[in-house]
């Protein structure tokens, strides 16, 4: 009987965790099952009976070997799905089914904003995902526009693109409460999720004379960042805090909490919190961007690389647009000018 391989070293944190244990709660038990998992992971996710799985460290040396026990676990028949976006580094029998879940894979944004440690090995991942994309037979992607980038990025002969976003367990709606914070922002703090160019909205509404609150969820990882955060909140007087990582139960109260979710990521492949706030019916402020358009339609936009826009959509959104320029008639200029001599 053929076997079914899960195969998803590295997905350990965020969306891709969340929706990893989803996989394992409904995996069918119609045949052999095999994963191949984060050992990060693995108080974190509950792995069903009857699975046979391996847990791999965060080091070249267990990867190799996780990719060793993945070539000879499998037979022809088999199916890899091959869940952190990335073909088999080593070559094996089975039919190999890319989930791509991570747009920088796809090299479509610089490194520069990264740490160099980060920009080396997502640089090493590209370098895999675009020298070994003949050994997949076929890709999962979660929205159009991801497809649309995937198959422009792969070129001429590109196996199958399947659009198949899913998600585990629709969140319920809270009770009504009053809110605890005008906006949240579900994210870690990867450069592309914008948190810096958030910050400076917050300064630009403080020197207004608007102190909205912001709640983040930066975790452990994210620690400099928070860090940094902090003391510009404290500095300026901003109304930012950060709660730290949260498990996705308390995301979902956290949303119940807030006035409207903010997200000003620059980048995403599916953007699991604009889902479930929108399934949750919280308003959305988000980037004007594909990838937006593709799960929700939020209450205000805005151009992600100005803090100056993101800073008016929050005017807007709370209902205090910045006054319009006034226009005025060629003769002001003049007497402009006329008053400016006389002083």
């Amino acid at each position: 009987m053929s076997a079914t391989i899960l195969y998803a070293p590295n997905v350990h944190t965020g969306g891709g965790l969340v929706l990893l244990q989803g996989l394992l709660a409904a995996w069918p038990a119609d045949g052999p099952r095999i994963a191949v998992l984060d050992a990060r992971a693995r108080e974190l996710l509950t792995v069903p009976q009857g699975v046979e799985v391996s847990w791999t460290l965060a080091t070249p040396t267990s990867r190799l070997a996780g990719a060793l026990r993945l070539a000879n676990a499998t037979r022809a028949g088999d199916t890899t799905l091959c869940f952190h976006g990335l073909p088999p580094m080593i070559r094996n029998r089975s039919r190999a089914v890319v989930y791509m879940q991570n747009s920088l894979l796809l090299g479509l944004r610089p490194l520069r904003d990264y740490p160099l440690r980060t920009r080396a090995r997502i640089a090493l991942e590209r370098q895999v995902a675009k020298r070994l994309r003949h050994r997949v037979a076929e890709y999962i992607v979660q929205t159009p526009s991801m497809a649309r980038e995937l198959t422009r990025w792969y070129g001429p002969g590109c196996p199958p693109v399947r659009m198949l976003p899913f998600i585990d367990k629709w969140p319920i709606a809270a009770s009504a409460a009053p809110a605890a914070w005008d906006f949240v922002y579900v994210s870690d703090g990867i450069a592309t999720k914008n948190h810096l160019r958030l910050l400076h909205a917050w300064q630009l509404l403080a020197a207004q004379g608007m102190r909205p609150s912001l709640a983040l969820t930066l975790g452990p990882r994210d620690a400099t960042l928070a860090a940094r955060i902090a003391v510009q909140s404290r500095a300026d007087r901003l109304n930012v805090v950060n709660l730290g990582h949260l498990p996705r139960p308390e995301v979902l109260k956290l949303y119940g909490r807030a006035r409207a979710l903010l997200f000003p990521s620059l980048s995403e492949s599916f953007g699991l919190p604009l889902i479930e706030a929108a399934h949750l019916g919280l308003p959305i402020l988000a980037p004007e961007l594909d990838y937006v358009r593709d799960v929700c339609s939020p209450a205000q936009t805005f151009d992600p690389l100005s803090a100056v826009s993101i800073a008016r959509a929050v005017r807007r959104f709370l209902g205090e647009p910045e006054p319009l320029v006034q226009v005025s008639e060629p003769q002001a200029l003049w007497a402009a000018l006329a008053e400016g001599g006389r002083a």
